[in-house]
């Protein structure tokens, strides 16, 4: 059933005091007739202005508008007209700064605009709504509120978008909102015979506190009739407490105070009961830990300063803790136990505790492969050059030869050999001349010789370092592992008598993995990683000895993953790039014939690290105390 009263004037006046009358008495019929105002209050009514129009967003998504007025008496009217609702201001003055157009659609509410002129102000909707409207003081507020329309089809991805909003508002109104949905339009009726209708149309039993006094002035258009009693509630000051089927209200610091009170007797009770004493043997965790995290938190009922073997007092503290202000926990970290003393209540809430905390830990499962892929790359070309004068040679006539090699003061290529006692007069050969390859070539005069042999090496390598550790951990645990050596150095410290002492340090060079897994809700790990690999680089030559530079790579990061997963960490990179010039001076700067008399050596290395990783979770089976 629905309920819509309106001021009362002729036969409808007379119809609507007639129903007010059979369901709250003539008391309040004769408070519900309004029709025509003294003389006096019409005249301050005709005095009355609007201060102030202002327009907000509600949390549901609705439209606010918030009229101020300038006195006490305003009798504004609203009503629905197709998709506009339209407010009457009834006598009271719209100052001519404050006629306007208000643009509203920024605000996403069903409301586009808000058109001030005259004694009227016009909303413009753009959705389905629903309208109501309620005094508070001096204010007349004015909700809009979305609602799903029937036969609202789109055809653009806009209209769709719109669409689902509105219904999700609307869903979302309806799972708070349940009740019958009610007409209400009233000005200055009293807010006890508003609930005692609100009661009728719910089939509940309201019991107003002697309290609740005062009028309110409202006007709501299908709207749930729990929503309407919020909406009262919140206009005067006042709250509810249901129980079945009745429901009880009053103000707001009446219920606070009652609630108060409450809650002292029922501490008052519990202070009075007998003390149970508890033994809780603990399995996965550590004892001292629990009772540690118990004793320094917030609120509890006892201090943190017994220790892990003794237990805490403090009667001055309430009940909003782990353990009541008589409570006592001791740990005894020999037998992994907790011994608890408190009020049943309490006793079994450490109970519910200790069976959240104290369960086997799910494992993971981290298998790492570690690769230091390196590539080198060297080139070296170097020229022998020799000239011989006024010796003997072993010849007959000019000859010449090409191949073979020079050695000293003697040459031998192709087949004909010189003893040129001068030999080489320039030697600048490759760099790794052992495994160089060369051409050389000679010629042989009556008094004269001529050796030259070009050499060149070039030399390409490509390696693969593989390290494979596994790591076995438990869940939010922090595991290593370390495989490498350590490297000894001396050094030297000064005794009290002045003798200086040599001492031998040791440095690591490890190959390192830290791994702390976090397993999560979704069958996923969240790894923090670490891995260091540190290699024996050069010697530092020193007075008293050598010192090893230690060549490090490090990659520090975190990762989520999904079981099973495989992730793959690099870019740590490591470049190396030489080149020498070793040169005849003047000679070596000669184009073209410059390059017998210079060595050139080139040489290019990268080396970069990478690590796969792939955890994989071992669930645990659950157990209870």
């Amino acid at each position: 059933m629905q309920f819509n009263h309106t001021k009362c004037s002729g036969a409808l006046q007379a119809g609507r005091i007639a129903l007010l009358a059979g369901l709250l008495g003539t008391a309040a019929c004769a408070q519900a007739q309004v029709a025509k105002p003294a003389a006096g209050a019409a005249a301050s009514t005709q005095a009355l202005s609007i201060d102030k129009v202002d327009f907000k967003r509600g949390e549901d998504g609705s439209g606010k508008l918030i009229l101020g007025f300038s006195g006490d008496g305003a009798m504004p009217d609203l009503r629905n007209q197709g998709d506009t609702v339209i407010i009457d201001l009834g006598s009271a003055r719209l100052p001519a700064s404050l006629q306007k157009i208000m643009n509203v659609s920024d605000f996403a509410t069903p409301v586009d605009r808000v058109d001030a002129a005259g004694n009227r102000l016009v909303l413009s909707t753009r959705a389905p709504f629903a309208s109501m409207a309620y005094q508070h003081g001096r204010e007349y507020i004015v909700e809009i509120s979305p609602k799903a329309s029937a036969n609202a089809v789109g055809g653009m991805m806009s209209s769709m978008v719109a669409t689902a909003a509105v219904s999700a508002r609307a869903k979302s109104d309806a799972s708070t909102y349940s009740g019958r949905p009610v007409n209400f339009n009233f000005q200055d009726v009293p807010v006890r015979t508003v609930l005692q209708l609100i009661a009728e149309t719910a089939g509940l039993n309201v019991v107003a506190s002697d309290t609740v006094q005062g009028n309110i002035t409202l006007r709501l258009q299908n709207v749930p009739w729990d929503k309407a009693l919020d909406v009262i509630l919140k206009t005067k000051g006042l709250d509810k407490r249901r129980d079945g089927n009745v429901i009880w209200v009053a103000p707001q610091a009446e219920i606070a105070k009652g609630e108060q009170e409450k809650e002292d007797a029922r501490i008052a009770l519990e202070n009075r009961q007998d003390l149970t004493t508890e033994y809780f043997r603990i399995n996965y965790h550590n004892a001292n830990e629990i009772y540690k995290a118990i004793t320094e938190a917030k609120g509890i009922g006892n201090s943190s300063n017994g220790g892990s073997g003794g237990g805490g007092n403090n009667q001055s503290q309430n009940d909003n803790g782990f353990l009541s202000p008589r409570g006592r926990i001791v740990a005894d970290g020999r037998t992994n136990t907790l011994m608890v003393s408190d009020i049943p209540k309490k006793l079994a809430a450490m109970r519910a505790l200790i069976n959240e905390i104290d369960r086997p830990v799910d494992q993971v499962v981290i298998e790492s492969r570690i690769v230091i892929a390196t590539e080198t790359f060297a080139r070296d070309l170097g020229a022998k050059f020799g000239i011989g004068m006024g010796g003997t040679f072993n010849h007959n006539g000019y000859k010449y030869g090409v191949g073979g090699t020079n050695a000293g003061s003697q040459a031998n290529i192709g087949g004909v050999t010189s003893n040129s006692g001068s030999g080489l007069n320039f030697n600048l050969p490759a760099a790794s001349d052992a495994t160089a390859a060369s051409i050389g070539y000679s010629i042989l005069g009556a008094n004269f010789s001529l050796d030259l042999e070009l050499s060149a090496m070039q030399a390409e390598g490509r390696g693969e370092i593989l390290a494979n550790p596994r790591i076995f951990t438990t869940n939010q645990r922090e595991s290593v592992i370390q495989q490498g050596s350590q490297i000894g150095y001396v050094t030297v410290t000064s005794s009290s008598g002045g003798a200086v002492l040599p001492q031998v340090q040791f440095k690591d060079v490890l190959l390192e993995l830290r791994v702390t897994p976090t397993i999560t809700n979704d069958d996923r790990v969240f790894l923090i990683v670490k891995v260091t690999k540190d290699d024996l680089d050069s010697w530092l030559q020193t007075p008293i000895g050598n010192v090893p530079i230690i060549a490090k790579r490090a990659v520090d990061t975190a990762v989520l993953m999904d079981n099973g997963q495989t992730v793959v960490i690099g870019g740590v990179y490591e470049f190396k790039n030489t080149d020498t010039l070793h040169k005849v001076p003047f000679l070596g700067d000669l184009p073209v014939i410059g390059n017998l008399f210079r060595q050139k050596s080139k040489s290019n290395s990268k080396a970069e690290l990478l690590v796969f990783l792939t955890p994989r979770i071992i669930r645990v089976k659950q157990t209870l105390h």
